[in-house]
């Protein structure tokens, strides 16, 4: 008789479609950092709720969720570790740009952990094909 660890993960999606969410939320990450500096520049208000620190520790949190499950989950599937590792320094390059002071600097980084994200997620989705 399977255990219920096995079980509950036969049900919920393969790796694959987790690193394809995955992959999904860094772009809209990647399109949130973008747009935020564009309407900053256009409209001060609207850049001011996007640019608030809360969006950010929030999206954090989901990435660091979303990618750990998967990221761990194709390691224990397809045995490689690499992927894991690539997309855990891209979440802790977005952990450390929330200690950069809001502008340029913290977006650079933001986005430069998002695409290192990204591309452990496409690793991992590769290595489960």
């Amino acid at each position: 008789m399977p255990d219920m660890e096995s079980q509950v993960l036969q049900r919920l999606p393969g790796s694959g479609a987790l690193d394809r969410w995955a992959i999904a939320l860094s772009g809209l990450c990647l399109a949130h950092c973008v747009a935020s500096v564009f309407l900053l520049s256009l409209l001060a208000s609207a850049g001011g709720v996007l640019l608030h620190p809360m969006v950010h520790e929030l999206g954090l949190g989901l990435a660091i969720g979303l990618g750990m499950f998967a990221l761990v989950r194709g390691a224990r599937e397809h045995g490689y570790i690499m992927p894991a590792a690539v997309g855990g320094l891209g979440l802790g390059v977005m952990a450390g740009a929330l200690a950069v002071p809001h502008g340029s600097a913290e977006t650079v980084y933001t986005m430069l952990g998002v695409a290192i994200l990204a591309l452990g997620h496409d690793l991992n989705r590769r290595a489960s094909l």
